[in-house]
Formats: C-alpha cells, structure tokens, sequence
C-alpha cells in the first residue's frame, strides 16, 4: 500500500467508507454514489467524492461505483487482503477484549499473542488467545517478524514498554495509554483514547442540543 501523496485525514476515513460498503444488504443496487456515501455517513459530498477518487479507478457519471469493485479497491489499497500480524502488550479487561475480538480479521490484522508482566494474567482466553510473560516478547516477535503492536499498559508503564517493542523490532504501534510516547525516527504511532473520544462525543451531543 502506497500512501504518498495521501492525506492523513483521508487514510482515515477510507476504513469507515469500507466499513458501510460491507455492511450494505445483498439483493440491492450493485451501484451507490459518492451522495449516498456521504449522506449515510454524515460527511461531505465533495470530500467523499475526492477520498474515493484518489485510492480508486472512480465511479461513472450517473451511475456512480460499482460496490463490489468498490469495496475489492479499498480492500487492496488498506492491504486487507493481506493479513498483517501484531501483539498487545497489557492484558488486562480492556487487552483480553481486544485479544479476543473476533473483527480485526475485517481490517488485514490478525493478533497473534497478548503479553503482561502479572502472572495471573498469563495463560490462555477465553477463545483461546495465548498470553505470555513480558521476558518473552523479545523471541516471539523476532520468530514470527511482528512489527505492529498495541500498547494498552497504565501510562506509567506506557513509555517503558514502547521502548521494549522498538528494541523487539516493531515499527507501529497503537497507543491506548493517556500519555505521549517518545519513539525513533522510522517507528510509527496512533493515539487511541476513549475517554477523550468518548468526552469529544459528549460535546458533539450537547452542542446539538443546544438551539
């Protein structure tokens, strides 16, 4: 997947267009257009219009896209036709959730393994999901060539573990932790806090509420 030229804003949106895609009942039109998208989705028409335009062969005029070939384009741009594989590091209630969740298949991700330092939570999950202890990650990664991984550690311990994944060859990383890390150049970090989605939704809420 080559994303030059490609902005950050649009990278992210493209997973939620795939997602409506998929989500579209059999048996109906086998074309939509950028209008529908967008109105499904809240967004802009134009924007959805260029998002779509700068991954994809674009849609006919009048006609609009094709959904399955839609849906095959941004599939093959994503790289979700190729599973990548990754690990998360804190296994607690939030870890052992996403260890086991059944959907990163969807998205080209597969979640080979869970590690924590706690010994309780060593072991195997409910669905089967192994999770090792912490002096294990370096071999696991290097024998299975991971590169991506999810850090879902207390902040205080967040900083400490990012050094551990860099130092165990990972080169992306999913931060779940409140706090900023610090990473070499060439490794690469998404930020993911609920509480400051879940506050920035309740804002969103209030505002619409409000005459």
């Amino acid at each position: 997947m080559s994303t030059s030229g490609i902005s950050r804003s649009t990278l992210q949106r493209l997973p939620t267009y795939l997602t409506y895609l998929k989500t579209l009942p059999e048996g109906g039109s086998p074309y939509i257009s950028a209008t529908n998208i967008a109105a499904a989705l809240g967004l802009g028409e134009v924007q959805v219009r260029k998002d779509l335009a700068a991954v994809t062969s674009g849609g006919k005029p009048k006609v609009g896209y094709v959904i399955t070939d839609l849906i095959r384009e941004l599939d093959q741009f994503l790289g979700y036709t190729d599973l990548s594989d990754a690990i998360i590091v804190g296994c607690g209630k939030l870890g052992r959730a996403l260890l086991d969740y059944q959907g990163f298949s969807q998205y080209g991700l597969k979640l080979l393994a869970g590690f924590d330092n706690d010994p309780k939570a060593v072991g195997i999950t409910e669905h089967g999901q192994k999770i090792f202890p912490m002096d294990k990650l370096g071999s696991f990664c290097s024998r299975n060539r991971v590169s991506l991984a999810i850090i879902a550690v207390p902040a205080a311990h967040a900083q400490e573990v990012c050094d551990l994944l860099v130092e165990s060859g990972i080169r992306g990383i999913l931060n779940m932790s409140a706090v900023h890390l610090t990473v070499p150049k060439g490794i690469a970090v998404s930020n993911e806090n609920i509480a400051v989605s879940l506050a920035a939704l309740a804002a969103q809420v209030e505002n619409h509420r409000r005459p």
